[in-house]
């Protein structure tokens, strides 16, 4: 029997469907993470043959631990993964030490260093913005004389939206280079885009054997910033344009036997040196499922259940999963808890009972992205779905 150790399997609390399909392809399930045992979810504790407790999931020395004790009882592990960026880089040093099949720890900077990240998007033939990686003021404003104010600066390895700032002067400039850590940071710039992304799972030869496209109608970063409400849907189909130059950075990144979320924009407007509007514009990628309840989200547009597809596709590289399924646009809107809305949570859920297919109150970690409490709808019709995320952000 093959060993599949999922790391931090009840965040999110969804997660625990990883478990259940791949115990029902055939892997024996073996789980680590910080939370005790019986804190799990039911459903998480009958899909597992054992859980491994430690004390911090950020403790190289535990996880060591954790796997070699799984090793030494059920033999080799066959697969290790989180589906979470922040583990990224631990799983790929474990599956270094084991010698556990998947991207190992000195392939992992293609995935998460944003700048080497670009070098791919361009084998791809996607273009991307100019950036720079600027160590002093001076530096920067040699690269801000090139691209104009503003710009965007994030860490070059770093999770989401965290810790990512827009600069629109030199004001703002100065400040940043003043409170700035010691980290690297990418400068980036600005690019007037509706943010869109291909998500999917990969088969070993670097294919989508399953894709969706979600199209961001508020920016993440004024999301985190601004506390803006995060609003997001599921398109029913994909553009071609988008699969084609999403297929082609699977490619360019050997992507094999995992989630992907891709990033791109795509331009509103001509941009000169860049392209004309409509576009696709490389942004960054995420080589795990989409963060927060989006895998559910996708599940409920395309009728699909994207975990069995995993678990298919990590145990036989083949899935069976059936596109002629009815599909929905899905939309996902949130509300937060620091802003007085005109419709209250009882209102939605009776004007549109029909329609939700998910509602609830989002994990503390991920609110500052995903908003507190979120709203999850099936539509038909586009005019539909925007109709119901304008009730569930209208303010008072």
């Amino acid at each position: 029997m093959k060993n599949f150790i999922l790391i931090s399997p009840n965040f999110p609390v969804t997660y625990w469907q990883f478990a259940k399909a791949l115990k029902e392809v055939g892997f024996r399930v073996l789980a680590i993470g910080d939370s005790s045992y019986d804190s799990l979810v039911q459903e998480l504790k009958d899909n597992i043959t054992e859980y491994y407790k430690v004390n911090s999931l950020e403790s190289y020395e535990e996880m060591f631990k954790a796997v070699a004790f799984f090793s030494f009882k059920y033999g080799h592990i066959d697969y290790l993964e989180s589906n979470n960026e922040h583990w990224l880089r631990q799983d790929s040093k474990l599956r270094e030490d084991f010698n556990i099949e998947g991207k190992k720890y000195s392939e992992i900077d293609m995935y998460q260093s944003k700048s080497l990240e670009k070098r791919y998007y361009k084998k791809a033939g996607v273009k991307t913005a100019r950036y720079a990686l600027p160590k002093t003021i001076r530096s920067a404003k040699r690269f801000i004389n090139i691209v104009g104010y503003p710009v965007i600066v994030k860490p070059d390895i770093g999770v989401g939206a965290s810790s990512t700032t827009k600069i629109k002067s030199e004001e703002e400039l100065v400040k940043f280079f003043n409170e700035k850590d010691e980290r690297i940071y990418i400068m980036e710039e600005y690019i007037d885009g509706e943010l869109i992304s291909f998500d999917g799972i990969a088969n070993s030869k670097s294919e989508p054997v399953f894709y969706s496209n979600e199209v961001f109608l508020s920016q993440v970063l004024d999301v985190v910033t601004d506390r803006k409400e995060m609003v997001y849907y599921s398109n029913k189909e994909c553009p071609k344009d988008l699969y084609d130059a999403g297929s082609r950075v699977l490619k360019a990144f050997k992507v094999q036997k995992r989630w992907f979320h891709l990033e791109f924009f795509r331009l509103k407007s001509d941009k000169v040196g860049l392209g004309s509007k409509g576009d696709i514009i490389g942004l960054e990628t995420n080589m795990r499922a989409p963060g927060g309840y989006t895998p559910d989200v996708i599940n409920y547009s395309k009728s699909a259940n994207t975990y069995k597809i995993f678990a298919d596709i990590m145990m036989n590289d083949v899935s069976n999963y059936d596109n002629s399924f009815k599909k929905f646009y899905t939309m996902y809107a949130a509300q937060n808890f620091s802003s007085n809305y005109s419709h209250s949570r009882d209102d939605i859920l009776a004007k549109y009972k029909s329609n939700i297919v998910m509602h609830d109150f989002t994990p503390a970690i991920l609110a500052d992205d995903m908003g507190d409490e979120s709203f999850v709808a099936n539509f038909y019709d586009f005019k539909d779905a925007l109709e119901f995320k304008n009730y569930v952000i209208a303010k008072k």
